[in-house]
C-alpha cells in the first residue's frame, strides 16, 4: 500500500485526517503516531498495533503492542484509571509490589522491560554505584525491592560487581598519578554498571 491508500483508509474507516505525507514520515521513523493513530494504522494494515512497534520500551508502547485500553489495564492491575493514565504518561510507575506484579503479568514483561518501563533504571544505577563502592550486602535488600528476582542470584551479582569494580580500582593505583589513574576505569565502570548488572543476571 502507498501512503496515500493507508491515508484514505484511515480517513474512511477512523475518521482521521493524516495526510499521505505524514503517513510517509511514520514509515521513514522521522514520526510517531500517536495511540489512537497507530491503532487506526494497524486497522488499516490488518496487523496488531505491536507488529507496528520496532521494540518496545515505554509502558504505553508495551500495553499498546498487547492490544489493551488504558482502563482495562488499569483495572487488570488494581488501580484507578486515571492514576493510571497519569503514570503511563510521567513514565514513572508508582505501584504497591502486587500492582507491580500484575503489571509484568499483563504485559509479559521480564525483570529488565519491568524495570525500564516503571521508570526505576537510575534507581537502580545509584544503588549499584553504592554497593560497589562500600559494602555490597546491605543493598540486597533495596535492589531485591526493584527486581524480582531470587536472592542467591541477587547476592551473586552484587558481590561479582563488587569485586570486578574494586578489582579495576586496586590494579589501577598509581603512587605518581593517584587521582587521574583511579578515576577514569572506575567512572567507566560505573557509568555501565546497569548493563554489568544485566550481564551477569543474565549469564
Amino acid at each position: 500500500m502507498h501512503p496515500g491508500h493507508v491515508a484514505y483508509g484511515l480517513h474512511a474507516q477512523y475518521g482521521l485526517q493524516i495526510s499521505p505525507e505524514t503517513v510517509a514520515a511514520w514509515e521513514r521513523g522521522l514520526a510517531v503516531p500517536r495511540p489512537h493513530e497507530l491503532s487506526a494504522l494497524a486497522g488499516v494494515l490488518w496487523c496488531s498495533p505491536g507488529e507496528l512497534l520496532a521494540q518496545a520500551t515505554t509502558l504505553r508502547e508495551h500495553r499498546m503492542a498487547r492490544g489493551l485500553a488504558t482502563d482495562e489495564l488499569a483495572r487488570r492491575v488494581g488501580v484507578d484509571a486515571s492514576a493510571y493514565l497519569k503514570m503511563e504518561e510521567s513514565g514513572r510507575w508508582r505501584g504497591n509490589a502486587r500492582q507491580t506484579a500484575a503489571l509484568a503479568d499483563a504485559l509479559q514483561l521480564g525483570p529488565r522491560a519491568l524495570l525500564t518501563v516503571t521508570g526505576r533504571d537510575e534507581d537502580l544505577a545509584t544503588l549499584l554505584r553504592d554497593a560497589v563502592a562500600a559494602r555490597w550486602q546491605p543493598y540486597v535488600r533495596p535492589v531485591g525491592k526493584l527486581l524480582p528476582l531470587e536472592r542467591d542470584l541477587l547476592e551473586g551479582v552484587l558481590e561479582q560487581l563488587h569485586s570486578d569494580y574494586q578489582s579495576r580500582m586496586v590494579a589501577t593505583l598509581s603512587w605518581g598519578d593517584t587521582a587521574h589513574d583511579t578515576a577514569e576505569p572506575g567512572r567507566d565502570f560505573l557509568d555501565r554498571i546497569v548493563d554489568h548488572f544485566w550481564e551477569l543476571a543474565d549469564g
